[in-house]
């Protein structure tokens, strides 16, 4: 994968530069905040777009924040989309965003960017399983039900990038590139006896039915892949939703990632009378770990493999250091008869949190040609 080359100039107003991947990942280093998708190797993994690595410093002249930055070219036109997926790296409680945000944005507009589309970090509100379990019904959303909390952080740089004529990207409820509501189970000081106890009394007994008919949970390789992927595409067409993407896909992820750091993405899989009937994917970054992506098999469902599978993640993300074991997207519906729902309902019963994130943000770069390819890329966007 090759950088793009934009520009070597320092932005004197507020230092933004280019940074070496030995720069960049000094930076990420031990933050909590950081998502795999700001992680150099995946920029390795999204082979139709080229990046780059930049950072600015503010005050002291000490690095204050870091982008990586994918550029996708508009077809016959020098120019580019650019996309930070969950980022910038950046001190979002700022009230003075302004001071880093229009440095990027003229860094991004010099670099050919037509549009730009990010994703703060900030959480906007939470609910608890046990909130949302009992407010299940016929049309119910999560959004119709009072959260359990509210971040003001997060409330107020929404806020802050409406008034800079930012638009929220995807539907009132849901994402787009990236899930608006994930589901996070907090790992922080609690051991695993508090967390197989915040289990709801389904979830135990799955797990012990798994044990008892000899489910075994063992960590796979490379050579795996072709098997998670068949089993993905099973999922695929039992659950009623398509990802769209190819087993090439899921090998460059697994080797850019490893190749960063060794262990990074796993491939976990349950394991019954010598057959794989689950395979899931496991990421490590910093104090989080993401469960990214779950397959199972239609048979022999009843001796409940995912729930180990899911189980041995959870104490391995533990052991591994983690705060928060983040199980990733989960859907807005909260109506029993919704086919997506039945997807909520498992992760709600592990006892954790669903979490609405700001999502994402779009704007353009200004101008008649930036705002007229703008509209033609969300019109390409509407029709996918």
């Amino acid at each position: 994968m090759s950088a793009l080359l934009v520009t070597g100039d320092r932005d004197q107003d507020a230092g933004v530069r280019g940074l070496s991947t030995a720069e960049y990942r000094a930076f990420l280093a031990g933050r909590a905040d950081v998502s795999f998708l700001q992680c150099p190797s995946w920029s390795e993994v999204k082979d139709q777009w080229v990046s780059e690595r930049v950072g600015w410093s503010l005050d002291n002249g000490e690095l204050a924040g870091v982008a990586q930055i994918l550029y996708r070219q508009f077809p016959g036109t020098r120019k580019y989309f650019a996309y930070l997926p969950e980022g910038p790296v950046a001190d979002w409680s700022d009230p003075e965003m302004d001071r880093w945000l229009d440095p990027l944005l003229r860094h991004l507009r010099r670099a050919g960017a037509f549009a730009v589309r990010i994703g703060p970090a900030p959480a906007y509100r939470r609910w608890d399983a046990a909130r949302l379990k009992a407010a299940t019904g016929p049309g119910r959303r999560i959004g119709d039900i009072l959260a359990t909390e509210v971040d003001p952080l997060g409330s107020a740089v929404a806020e802050r990038l409406r008034t800079r004529g930012w638009k929220r990207c995807g539907g009132d409820d849901d994402g787009d590139a990236q899930p608006r509501h994930v589901f996070r189970l907090p790992l922080a000081g609690r051991t695993d006896a508090e967390l197989w106890a915040g289990f709801n009394q389904e979830w135990r007994r799955n797990v012990r039915t798994a044990r008892k008919a000899g489910v075994r949970i063992v960590v796979g390789g490379a050579a795996d892949l072709p098997e998670f992927y068949r089993l993905l595409r099973i999922t695929e067409e039992r659950d009623g939703f398509r990802l769209g993407r190819s087993l090439a896909y899921y090998e460059r992820q697994y080797a850019a990632l490893n190749a960063e750091q060794p262990g990074r993405m796993r491939l976990c899989l349950a394991v019954h009378q010598g057959e794989v009937l689950a395979a899931h994917t496991m990421i490590t970054v910093g104090r989080r770990v993401w469960y990214q992506t779950g397959a199972s098999a239609d048979h022999r469902r009843e001796v409940r493999p995912s729930n180990a599978l899911q189980w041995q993640m959870i104490q391995d993300a533990r052991a591994l250091g983690a705060e928060v074991y983040d199980m990733r997207g989960v859907p807005s519906t909260l109506d029993p008869q919704d086919r997506p729902f039945g997807l909520l309902r498992w992760k709600l019963g592990t006892g954790g949190q669903v979490v609405e994130t700001l999502g994402e943000w779009e704007t353009s770069m200004g101008g008649t040609t930036n705002n007229a390819l703008y509209r033609a890329f969300q019109a390409y966007l509407a029709r996918r």
